[in-house]
């Protein structure tokens, strides 16, 4: 009797088990579910997102040429005749026109960041770096920054991206610099398994604690134009694209004591053919 017993406790202890197994799995699967059908929802707003950029940056360029081109009109024909208070409007029109451009140019370069077949080979990154610098000649000898460099190994990625990447971050260390301060701009990488991580170190104004996450987002300012150039889109541009080769970013600063932008990219294999 007592073998029954224990026979007929053990199997409802098991019918239990079992049921709450077939729970856990069904919950399971539908959590699944539930999140490819929001990775779905995210690709097609990702891509309408895309599109939408794409169309606005080129359906934006016909007006805008217009109006440039009036402005010049009215600055080759009218200057002389105009009061000082209408060539300031002018030149305001004109600041505003250079504005809108770099909106476009940088919308266009979001977009491309997204469509970029990624064909992944061995970069160079210190030809990466150069090109970056070379890019931002005129920016760099306008603000006097000295940007130094020290061993970067090659990593598996997109040359071009990469570069777009080097030029964003060198770019912002120039242009949020301290009064008084002439950027410097130290690049430095490391291996750690299969990623190299990069830091990108500079001198300048520093971001508060609060605002590091928010820097990478899309149109995130911190500063009104007046005070500091630029569209709000370089950081999200240079999370994309790290984010293209599976690597991450984040920032580490304080405010008024300079910035270091830590970028992880996945080491280039050893037998690959590195590309200059």
């Amino acid at each position: 009797m007592q073998d029954n017993d224990a026979v007929a406790l053990l199997e409802r202890k098991l019918t239990r088990e079992r049921a709450a197994r077939q729970q856990a799995e069904a919950l399971l699967e539908a959590k699944a579910q539930e999140l490819q059908a929001r990775n779905q929802e995210l690709r097609r707003s990702n891509e309408e997102l895309e599109r939408f950029a794409y169309a606005a940056s080129h359906d934006l360029r016909a007006p805008l040429r217009t109006i440039a081109g009036f402005s010049d009109l009215i600055r080759r024909k009218e200057l002389e005749r105009m009061s000082d208070s209408g060539r300031e409007y002018l030149d305001l029109i004109r600041e505003a026109i250079s504005q809108m451009d770099r909106l476009i140019d940088d919308l266009l370069e979001f977009s491309r960041a997204n469509r970029v077949q990624m064909a992944f080979a061995a970069v160079d990154l210190e030809a990466v770096v150069t090109d970056a610098r070379d890019g931002l000649r005129a920016l760099i000898q306008q603000h006097h920054a000295t940007i130094r460099t020290g061993d970067l190994p090659a990593v598996a990625g997109h040359a071009g991206l990469l570069t777009r990447l080097f030029q964003n971050l060198i770019s912002n260390a120039c242009k949020f610099a301290r009064p008084g301060h002439p950027p410097e701009v130290d690049i430095r990488a490391e291996q750690t398994g299969d990623r190299v991580r990069v830091d990108v170190r500079d001198n300048g104004i520093g971001i508060a604690s609060q605002y590091q996450d928010e820097i990478f987002q899309m149109f995130a300012r911190l500063h009104s134009p007046d005070e500091y150039p630029g569209t709000g889109i370089g950081l999200a541009l240079c999370a994309r694209i790290v984010e293209r080769h599976g690597g991450s970013i984040d920032v580490v600063s304080a405010e008024g004591e300079g910035a270091t932008f830590r970028v992880w990219l996945p080491v280039a294999d050893p037998a690959a053919e590195v590309r200059a």
